[in-house]
């Protein structure tokens, strides 16, 4: 992944309070969820479908479980996704996909973002944790193979690492328009483990797809962006931003990029990622 020129984004919300989606001027709200609900409940079941199962990919470690002891509401309008090892040294995380799914309009923008913070656990004690905040096409779900199905990273940090990760997968694998399995990816400093707005833009009012693009944000500081002319393919661009997608929160252990936990990671709420809301807005 390459580290892209920081620029800062004229988007100031108009009104804000913690863990709510802010307005913006100029963009609508279609969709949100704040977490609201009893502390130690599952979130809602009719906005999101609750993985409970190894889904047995980049050879992570963690079984997801359906279960408020991995994922669940902290009852202050936040959702807490927590990794556990249990003492046969097997580990346990939390994933949710969303029912809701969007499609970013022709002739608008299309902004969508989470607040999120991570445990305080020191970095010492996080190798191996990999959280993220992140988008699938939909077409996953009915028979489309990965990475065709495209997939756009909004937030991903390993290891405890203070670096935030922005990222495409599409096309084929290995190789193709998006280089797999690296993607095409920026990244930017993360100031703290606190709460931090991580935000894309999907950007379709040119005429032209070889000029729509894709942008990512930290607190309104540009880090990555992926133009239409440099997938060079009307298809497989259209797979990332043409096309209906579905948001993704979770918290893997292990894998491929991190690596493996060491004796020295921690399991439990200093490890954890929390989320105080996800949105969804169009122009």
């Amino acid at each position: 992944m390459h580290l892209s020129s920081y620029l800062a984004l004229p988007l100031l919300p108009l009104l804000a309070s913690a863990y709510q989606p802010p307005s913006y001027a100029g963009y609508s709200l279609l969709w949100a969820d704040t977490f609201s609900g009893s502390s130690a409940t599952l979130p809602s079941s009719s906005n999101w479908d609750i993985i409970n199962r190894n889904i047995g990919v980049n050879n992570e470690l963690q079984t997801y479980r359906a279960d408020p002891r991995q994922i669940q509401l902290s009852g202050g309008q936040t959702l807490q996704i927590v990794p556990w090892r249990d003492s046969q040294l097997q580990w346990t995380s939390g994933r949710i996909e969303s029912r809701y799914t969007f499609t970013p309009g022709a002739g608008r923008k299309t902004l969508v973002e989470a607040e999120i913070r991570f445990g305080g656990n020191d970095i010492s004690h996080k190798q191996g944790i990999w959280p993220a905040f992140w988008l699938l096409g939909q077409s996953i779900r009915t028979g489309t193979g990965w990475p065709a199905c495209g997939e756009v990273d909004i937030m991903e940090t390993v290891n405890g690492l203070l670096t935030g990760y922005g990222t495409v997968h599409c096309h084929v694998y290995p190789g193709g328009a998006c280089n797999e399995p690296t993607g095409r990816g920026g990244a930017i400093n993360i100031p703290n483990q606190g709460w931090q707005k991580w935000r894309i833009i999907f950007d379709r009012t040119s005429s032209d797809w070889r000029s729509e693009h894709i942008t990512w944000y930290m607190n309104g500081q540009q880090f990555h962006q992926v133009r239409g002319d440099q997938i060079n393919d009307a298809g497989v661009w259209a797979s990332l931003a043409q096309k209906p997608l579905f948001f993704i929160l979770n918290v893997a252990v292990g894998g491929d990029w991190p690596g493996y936990p060491n004796g020295n990671t921690a399991d439990g709420y200093g490890s954890m990622m929390e989320v105080g809301y996800v949105a969804h807005y169009s122009t």
